[in-house]
C-alpha cells in the first residue's frame, strides 16, 4: 500500500492531481485508515500511469475516462479506443500545423532586422502592432 506522497513521487502525479482524479471518479475511491489517510495499491498506482501517460500525449480528461471505461470491457472491439487515439492524432497535428505557421512568422519578422536600425524603425514592433503585416493566420497557434 502507498501513500498519497508515495504514489506520487513514484508516478510524477501531484498529490492534489491525484485527489482531483479520485474526486472525478478516473481513480476509484481508496481504502483510508483509521487516521483517515488514503491508502492506495498497486492498481491505482497502474491506473495513474496511465493517466499520466495518456496526458503526456495530449488526451483530454474526457478521453482519458472513456478509454478507462473501455479498458474494463476486454471483449469489446477495440474500434472506440483506436477512434479516440485518431482524434487526438488529428488534433496533435493541427496544432503541430499551426506552431509551423507561428514559427514562420516569427522567422520572418525576426530576420528583417540587422540590428543596426532605430527602435522606431523595428519591424518586429511594427509587426505586432499591425496583424495585417503577418504573412498568414497564426491567430490559433498561439490560443492552443
Amino acid at each position: 500500500m502507498f501513500s498519497i506522497g508515495s504514489l506520487s513521487k513514484k508516478t510524477g502525479v501531484k498529490v492534489t492531481t491525484i485527489r482531483y482524479y479520485e474526486d472525478i471518479g478516473l481513480i476509484d475511491p481508496v481504502v483510508r485508515t483509521e487516521g483517515n489517510q488514503r491508502r492506495y495499491g498497486n492498481t491505482e498506482l497502474d491506473r495513474l500511469v496511465f493517466i499520466r501517460h495518456a496526458r503526456d500525449l495530449g488526451f483530454s480528461i474526457e478521453a482519458i475516462g472513456k478509454l478507462i471505461e473501455l479498458s474494463q470491457l476486454p471483449e469489446r472491439v477495440c474500434i472506440e479506443a483506436n477512434e479516440i487515439a485518431h482524434k487526438q492524432l488529428i488534433n496533435t497535428q493541427a496544432k503541430i500545423a499551426s506552431l509551423k505557421r507561428l514559427e514562420a512568422e516569427l522567422v520572418r519578422i525576426t530576420n528583417h532586422c540587422n540590428g543596426d536600425g532605430q527602435i522606431s524603425e523595428s519591424y518586429v514592433l511594427s509587426s505586432l502592432g499591425d496583424h495585417g503585416k503577418c504573412i498568414a493566420d497564426h491567430h490559433t497557434a498561439i490560443t492552443e
